[in-house]
Order: C-alpha cells, then sequence, then structure tokens
C-alpha cells in the first residue's frame, strides 16, 4: 500500500533512481496508458517547484500519450523488477499492443494517473514544459554526433512533482 511522502525527506538520489536503477514514465487514462523505461533525465528544483524532467524520444509510443496528458507517473522500483524494466524498455506499444498486459506489472491509478503496484516510488507529476533538443542547442557537438545518430533528438518534459508515493 502507498503512503503520501514528502519528496525532499525521501532520501532520493537522482545519479542512482535515474541513471543506475532506471524508471518508468507513464501517461493516459486507466484503460488506454502506456510506460516506458528512462534513464536519463534531471531532478531538481525549477520556478520554485520540485521537478523532474525525462526525455523522449519522438518515435516512443509512450510520447503521444505524455503529450495529450497533463499528468504523468515516474516510478521507481527494487531490483528484482529491472526485468520489467528492460522489458518495458526494449518493447514498443507500436508494435505490441498488449504489451502493458505482457511486462509483468500490475497497472494502478493514484489521483488519476497510471503507474505500478509494484514500484516502491511513485511520483505524480505536472507538465509545466516542453521543449524539443535541437542540434543547434548542442555546445558540444561530439554530444550530439554520439547520441543522435539518426537525428531522432528527445523532447523533454518538465513535470512538478505534485505528489510522491512511497511503500
Amino acid at each position: 500500500m502507498f503512503r503520501e511522502c514528502d519528496i525532499t525527506k525521501a532520501g532520493f538520489d537522482p545519479f542512482c533512481k535515474i541513471g543506475k536503477q532506471w524508471f518508468l514514465i507513464c501517461a493516459g487514462k486507466e484503460n488506454d496508458f502506456n510506460a516506458m523505461t528512462c534513464s536519463w533525465g534531471f531532478a531538481g528544483v525549477m520556478w520554485n517547484k520540485n521537478c523532474i524532467a525525462p526525455v523522449i524520444r519522438p518515435q516512443r509510443y509512450t510520447k503521444k500519450f505524455l503529450d495529450r496528458e497533463e499528468y504523468f507517473s515516474v516510478s521507481f522500483y527494487p531490483d528484482e523488477h529491472k526485468s520489467a524494466l528492460a522489458f518495458c524498455g526494449s518493447n514498443s506499444g507500436y508494435d505490441m499492443p498488449d504489451k502493458m498486459k505482457k511486462c509483468g506489472l500490475t497497472p494502478i491509478m493514484l489521483d488519476g494517473v497510471p503507474c505500478f503496484e509494484e514500484a516502491n516510488l511513485v511520483l505524480i507529476c505536472r507538465k509545466l514544459y516542453t521543449q524539443d533538443l535541437v542540434p543547434e542547442g548542442f555546445v558540444d557537438k561530439t554530444v550530439a554526433q554520439l547520441n543522435y545518430a539518426q537525428n531522432d533528438y528527445h523532447c523533454a518534459y518538465i513535470g512538478e512533482i505534485v505528489k510522491a508515493y512511497e511503500k
């Protein structure tokens, strides 16, 4: 059972949580949602609000849900669910309409936003800003060359963390 917590006191280490443990970003409605694995993004304070900023490539199926919805969830998992995160990151809802059923996680709704029961930390976020990364923005051109060979630049979503839940 989830209980609301204060994200500023939850021991949230973005370098570990985002870069090493990964997370699922999820958006949609109860019977019409998708989630994908992310391992790139930022967390911190923006515009005097606690925020998280995941980045999504344009071809990802989850992007259409993020673009459509005002709220999204970001959820983190114990190590025993790493295979489910790997599955969600390597299978597309475009190609696999029943991806969410096959991933082995149990969908639930928190505050009207889809997420998964197996998570140990869920952030409910309200979209504040989106921006496509563009080649002209890269000061270090090697970053773009190494990460965007197909010119599929990420879109950044800055979301205010409106609630945090932990087990």
